[in-house]
């Protein structure tokens, strides 16, 4: 069979078939058992190393943007929670771009600003004020104290062992807080920019989706976790690997849980 000299180059994603082959969208989208969560974390693999150095270019580029925000007192914080998911929304473009075959570029991290720059904008002002609740449910719990020093406003009082204990608790809730946020944003990027959703509807289904894989997304954490343990010995420079992997995998475990082959 002879070949088109002419045809656009293309990326082959044949490790991964099962969870990046077409199929159906399912809207409630499918609870999916424990391996699953590994095989989100393999199957992004199989999506970035075809391209290392374009998917590490990404990542870099990203993790910059990101730093230079944060580096911006206050405003350069608040304008985090809106640059970030329309960012997001452009690594979801490009992974759904390698699942067709198409070559990844830097251009597609800034998809996002493009198309669906509103919903994905919505979804940080979203994801604002749910950690805006947090903050005032740590505050009436434990004091507007604690809830600065959690934010990073004040500095804690290591001398007061009772209050080093408050401190604790306040971030052990704050974290059980986060989880529902958490869920509720996974997978928002994506139902936004692929499915065309709107803010509340991506958040609910992100949420309910998420709801659903408890264990896989407890399997996927914990192996995460222990990539990131070795990607951070030499330096950091796992990251180059890990990081777009980890970018990734919000894009193949979508493509598990919420299409049915």
């Amino acid at each position: 069979m002879s070949t088109d000299p002419y045809a656009a180059p293309k990326t082959h994603v044949a490790d991964v078939p099962e969870i990046l082959a077409e199929g159906n969208f399912v809207p409630g989208g499918i609870a999916r058992p424990a391996g699953h969560g590994w095989d989100w974390i393999k199957s992004a693999r199989g999506l970035t190393k075809q391209q290392t150095w374009k998917w590490m270019g990404i990542f870099i580029l990203f993790a910059a943007i990101g730093g230079g925000l944060t580096a911006i007192p206050i405003l350069g914080s608040i304008a985090l929670y809106f640059v970030m998911p329309i960012l997001f929304g452009g690594v979801m473009l490009g992974c759904d771009a390698v699942r067709k075959g198409q070559p990844v570029t830097l251009a597609h991290l800034f998809a996002g600003f493009q198309s669906h720059i509103g919903k994905l904008a919505g979804i940080g002002l979203a994801t604002l004020l749910l950690y805006f609740g947090i903050f005032l449910i740590v505050a009436a719990i434990f004091g507007s104290g604690a809830a600065l020093i959690l934010s990073g406003m004040e500095q804690p009082d290591t001398s007061d062992p009772a209050f080093a204990i408050g401190i604790l608790l306040a971030v052990l809730v704050m974290l059980a807080l986060s989880i529902p946020v958490y869920m509720a944003i996974w997978f928002s990027y994506a139902l936004v920019v692929i499915n065309d959703f709107g803010v509340v509807q991506a958040l609910k289904t992100s949420f309910s989706g998420c709801l659903k894989n408890v264990v896989p997304f407890l399997i996927y954490g914990v192996m995460t976790f222990l990539l990131a343990i070795v990607a951070t010995i030499p330096a950091l420079l796992g990251w180059l690997i890990l990081g777009p992997v980890i970018f990734a995998s919000l894009y193949t475990g979508y493509r598990d849980i919420f299409y049915e082959t």
